[in-house]
C-alpha cells in the first residue's frame, strides 16, 4: 500500500527571520517529512535542526555526516557531539535551495531519532545528509534555523529569506 501525505503546517517567511517551529506535532503518523524551499541572509553557514518533545533540546546530543558531490568531486564531513542536526551543511548566500528531509520513526521511544536530507542546486551541487538526535523521546517539536558549525554548532545564527516556505508533512502506513 503506498503512503499517504497529510499537509500539518506550512509557514511562509514574511521577512528575513531567524528561526522557524512546528510545535504539537501529532503522533499519530509513521514518519515525517519537511520541505523547505529558501535561502539564507548570510553566507557559509546551514540550516540547522533541534527536534524535542514539549520544546527543542539544546543538548550536544546531535551529530550529522554529509556527502556532497559537484559532478567532478566528492567530499563528506561528519560533525560529534553538537547541539544540532542539518537540513545541509555549508552554503551560498542568498540562493534559494529546495531541502526534503525524512524523520523516520519520529514517535517512536525506543529508538534513537534520524533525519535523512538531501539539497541541490542549479550548479549541480548535491548533497545528501543524515543527522541523529541521541534520545528516545518521541518528537513533537521541530526548530529549524540558519545556524553555524563551529564548536558544538551555534542555532539561530542569523536569518532565513523572506518568502522562504516551510510544509511539514505526516506520512500514514510508511
Amino acid at each position: 500500500m503506498a503512503a499517504t501525505y497529510e499537509k500539518i503546517a506550512t509557514t511562509t517567511l514574511a521577512s528575513n527571520q531567524g528561526t522557524v517551529t512546528f510545535s504539537s506535532i501529532p503522533q499519530t503518523y509513521t514518519d515525517l517529512r519537511l520541505i523547505v524551499n529558501g535561502g539564507y541572509v548570510d553566507a557559509g553557514f546551514l540550516l540547522g535542526v533541534r527536534v524535542g518533545n514539549g520544546s527543542v533540546n539544546a543538548d550536544s546530543n546531535y551529530s550529522y555526516t554529509v556527502l556532497r558531490g559537484d559532478g567532478s568531486s566528492a567530499t563528506s564531513v561528519r560533525k560529534s557531539n553538537m547541539t544540532l542536526g542539518a537540513l545541509n551543511s555549508q552554503s551560498s548566500v542568498n540562493v534559494n535551495h529546495t531541502f526534503i528531509a525524512e524523520f523516520q520513526n519520529y514517535s517512536n521511544t525506543t529508538t534513537y531519532k534520524t533525519w535523512l536530507s538531501r539539497s541541490g542546486l542549479g550548479s549541480g551541487n548535491t548533497e545528501v545528509l543524515v543527522s541523529l538526535w541521541r534520545s528516545t523521546a518521541a518528537i513533537d517539536t521541530i526548530a529549524i534555523a540558519e545556524s553555524g558549525d563551529g564548536g558544538s554548532g551555534s542555532f539561530n545564527y542569523g536569518n532565513m529569506l523572506a518568502g522562504s516556505t516551510f510544509t511539514l508533512y505526516g506520512i500514514l502506513k510508511a
